[in-house]
């Protein structure tokens, strides 16, 4: 298994260069980084000057550690006490300077490939604000013309198991919100739509009775006076015979 290197392998590498008498190798090793950027460092051609970080200050290192070192030039520096890896809780993600270029590209993929996921959901994910996704969304980002959709995780912006996490979320939610689709089963109906049915269907039943017997009462009454019309017509032309 690899030595863990230090929480500021560079400044670590400088106070080592600056106040011990270890050989580049072995701070190199030590530190993680590449002889020649340690020999920059100690020659001052580091385009970046680093502040020294003091890794007995951090128990990362000991001083009869670095005597060893500095009494054995093949001696491999051991770290001592490795360096808790710090975790944001809050906040926005942190992205390192040289990747931040990359979140547009990042941004764009999302939005064509995942749809479903949410700006904010976005914001945690990549790091980024919802004016900027806004604007490569409608295309009015000033850069919009050299955006190009590329996959977050290839860019290093978030992990494959973060991106699959926020998939799963949006379409949990997209499927709870969304309506019923055709052809999906009815719900069963309950007691009180059942009472409701039942009603209005004894009602149209005692409708149709009530109608049902006014029609027969009006025939009767027609058939009735009919028959008393045919009675009163031949009582008269049995009168005028006589």
């Amino acid at each position: 298994m690899a030595q863990p290197t230090p929480l500021m392998p560079h400044a670590t590498a400088s106070w080592l260069v600056d106040n011990t008498a270890l050989s580049f190798e072995q701070i190199a090793e030590f530190c993680g980084l590449h002889i020649l950027e340690v020999q920059a460092m100690a020659d001052d051609l580091a385009s970046s000057k680093y502040t020294g970080r003091d890794p007995v200050h951090s128990g990362e290192l000991t001083h009869e550690e670095i005597e060893r070192g500095q009494a054995d030039p093949s001696y491999s520096l051991k770290m001592q006490k490795a360096p808790v890896d710090v975790s944001r809780t809050k906040g926005p993600r942190y992205t390192p300077v040289s990747k931040r270029q990359d979140k547009p590209d990042g941004i764009a993929w999302i939005l064509r490939s995942h749809p479903e996921i949410s700006d904010a959901q976005i914001g945690k994910l990549i790091g980024t604000t919802r004016n900027t996704i806004n604007a490569i969304r409608d295309r009015t980002h000033w850069n919009i013309q050299n955006i190009q959709p590329k996959d977050p995780v290839t860019l290093g912006l978030c992990s494959q198991r973060e991106l699959d996490a926020a998939v799963a979320k949006a379409a949990k939610k997209a499927a709870a919100q969304a309506p019923a689709e055709e052809g999906e089963a009815v719900p069963a109906p309950t007691k009180v739509d059942d009472r409701e049915a039942l009603i209005t269907e004894l009602k149209a039943e005692r409708e149709a009775a009530a109608k049902a017997a006014a029609e027969a009462a009006q025939e009767a009454e027609a058939e009735a006076w009919l028959e008393a019309k045919r009675a009163a017509e031949a009582t008269e032309g049995e009168s005028s015979e006589d």
